[in-house]
């Protein structure tokens, strides 16, 4: 960016109100000030229509009673425009009482549209002010646009309270292009080249988001297992702490996704049911997971849990297992073997548990296989849980339990679609053993507690963790549900 854009992008800065220039009405049309507040009112009934389509969005099926806008920042003036809105989004919940969260939307304003862009990213043409007829749409599909985020990254601009920051020695460039990703995913992810790629969080909550807080500390602490930090950016939201809504982090082009290579691995079952080398990688990616939980045991605070506190993460089961109860009665037969499960958790570990951050939603694919190892990505944790939930120091054990239902969730692609085989079903079961049995074995030799050591913690956490794909799968993919149900049954057995 130029002396002269710099200051200019300064001079721009933040505002709920008041006259900023923020384009043209079209070719020849003369430049007209426009508050950002009066062009928000003029997309309302557009973002409106537009937000629940979203896969991103969190209110599917509650119908949205408010928008409000937190804060506007114009990025680029001129025609294509670039806007910045945070925006307080109210729906009304099952209780009827209003429930409002926090998006970021990056909006793109061209008179004669943008070209080549999906449909599914078009918001619709503006109908008042000196936009009339313009189209909007979701600037993260327009390359020209998020190169202006790269270029305001790649030199720490700063916008009223919004803040572009970036890593020492990063050396980004300012000049690639950024292309939207398409993968599916709760955030919006745009690739720089072979170089970069940045994730934009859609739904905002103060204070710093666990994916740029720990990949920070794992990237300062040199580790090789995630992809190094080069920049974010981040809004103060009122009084409250800044909010993360971008992480810029390097770019594996050539990296495998390890859903995908688990897949294969089970796909050919059919044809030839040797072990394949499948295992193998678990095993490696044991290490890896392993050496990630010693980087942020080393970095990061530790604590240990004492009795009463043991019980307390014991009750917080059975609780959410109540819950789950209540949404998909099925549950009810293994309730009480359940609970027995979650009982004999604080009966064996009375005192001493050790407890640190961890990466908190770990399944195969969080994890890509490079040339040089497996590297791990996504350190959001949970979606359903509060940032402040998801910062707190949990057992290193429950990524290890999460990993084991993903290597569940593999095997039973091999059984989709089909009527019931016994020996497919044969099959399916004893590569998920295979691969559990190798990455738990990894894990240890990479210098995680071993999870063979505590049967009564890992049973527990990893039925904690399949009652709740069986409320996911309830919700939102009822043909997968037997997958998890399945688990449950099982894991009861070894009540």
């Amino acid at each position: 960016m130029s002396e002269t854009s710099r200051s200019q992008a300064h001079v721009h800065r933040d505002t709920p109100a008041g006259p900023v220039p923020v384009g043209t009405r079209g070719a020849g049309a003369r430049r007209t000030a426009l508050g950002v507040s009066e062009l928000v009112q003029a997309a309302l009934p557009l973002i409106a229509e537009w937000l629940p389509t979203q896969r991103w969005y969190a209110g599917k099926g509650r119908p949205i009673t408010g928008l409000t806008l937190v804060v506007g920042t114009p990025l680029q003036v001129g025609d294509p425009a670039l806007l910045h809105l945070l925006l307080r989004v109210e729906h009304a919940t099952t209780a009827g009482a209003p429930h409002g969260d926090i998006y970021q939307l990056l909006l793109g304003i061209r008179s004669q549209g943008p070209a080549g862009i999906e449909p599914t990213a078009v918001l619709g043409r503006l109908t008042q002010g000196p936009y009339d007829g313009a189209a909007l749409y979701d600037a993260v599909h327009d390359p020209e646009l998020t190169g202006r985020l790269l270029e305001h990254l790649a030199t720490g601009d700063r916008f009223g309270s919004l803040s572009f920051r970036r890593t020492p020695g990063s050396g980004l460039p300012a000049n690639l292009p950024g292309r939207a990703s398409t993968a599916e995913q709760s955030n919006s992810s745009v690739i720089y080249g072979t170089s970069y790629i940045l994730k934009l969080f859609r739904r905002i909550h103060p204070g710093t988001n666990p994916d740029l807080e720990l990949s920070l500390a794992l990237s300062r602490a040199g580790s090789t297992r995630i992809p190094r930090v080069a920049a974010w950016f981040e809004s103060r939201l009122e009084r409250a702490e800044p909010a993360t809504l971008g992480l810029l982090q390097r770019y594996l082009p050539e990296a495998e996704d390890g859903w995908e290579l688990a897949l294969d691995q089970v796909g050919r079952l059919k044809g030839d049911p040797s072990p394949g080398n499948f295992a193998i990688e678990a095993h490696r990616l044991g290490r890896a997971t392993a050496e990630v939980h010693r980087v942020l045991a080393r970095s990061m605070p530790v604590a240990r849990l004492d009795r009463t506190q043991t019980r307390q993460l014991a009750t917080a089961m059975a609780d959410r297992l109540d819950s789950a109860v209540a949404v998909v009665p099925g549950l009810m037969r293994y309730r009480a073997a359940l609970r027995t499960a979650f009982q004999q958790l604080a009966d064996a570990h009375p005192d001493g548990m050790p407890v640190q951050r961890i990466h908190g939603d770990l399944h195969l694919g969080q994890a890509m296989r490079t040339p040089h190892g497996w590297v791990l990505l996504d350190f959001e944790g949970e979606p359903a849980k509060s940032v402040a939930e998801r910062r707190e120091p949990q057992t290193a054990l429950r990524d290890v339990a999460a990993m084991l239902r993903s290597f569940d969730y593999a095997a039973a692609h091999l059984l989709a679609g089909g009527p019931h085989d016994p020996e497919l079903a044969h099959l399916a079961a004893a590569w998920a053993q295979r691969n559990r049995t190798a990455f738990c074995a990894g894990y240890t030799a990479g210098g995680g507690t071993d999870p063979a050591a505590s049967p009564e913690l890992m049973r527990a956490l990893e039925i904690d963790k399949a009652v709740y794909e069986v409320v996911y799968e309830a919700r939102h993919r009822p043909g997968w549900l037997p997958i998890p149900l399945a688990a449950i049954n099982r894991l009861a057995l070894t009540v």
